[in-house]
């Protein structure tokens, strides 16, 4: 499953994210993973979450934060959901389709299982068509 939190910056993607990693880990069975730009919201999160700072890796395109996530989830065969903030930064997606991304995404998820919970920083209309089934939150 991929699942989208869309909104303008400032609109409050990133509260929304914690709050349904909070949620994930009580009803979990496996492992959650929340891969953020930072560790600013360490304290945020339940000490069951494995936080990521991606910026402490040389991640700076989408194929290398595809491969980055694939590599998170061929390390951890108990993973259930993967929560990733600020995505369109981390990816160097700002203004580029993400289709592509996305669908990657959802591949990923339905080969291992994993639930992709994402914060795109744009509104649900500048979506492009085949990202917009997968908006759980507009804000």
């Amino acid at each position: 499953m991929v699942q989208l939190i869309v909104g303008a910056k400032g609109k409050g993607k990133t509260k929304e994210l914690l709050a349904r990693a909070s949620e994930a880990i009580k009803a979990a069975n496996g492992s959650v993973v929340y891969i953020d730009k930072s560790s600013q919201h360490m304290y945020e999160l339940s000490n069951k979450i494995r936080l990521i700072n991606i910026s402490n890796f040389p991640v700076h395109s989408e194929d290398a934060y595809i491969g980055f996530i694939s590599g998170v989830i061929s390390q951890d065969h108990d993973l259930e959901y993967l929560f990733l903030d600020g995505f369109l930064q981390v990816a160097n997606l700002h203004g580029a389709d993400i289709s592509g991304a996305i669908d990657q995404l959802a591949n990923l998820s339905k080969t291992y299982g994993v639930n992709f919970i994402v914060s795109v920083s744009m509104d649900a209309d500048e979506l492009p068509a085949s990202c917009k089934e997968y908006v759980a939150v507009a804000l």
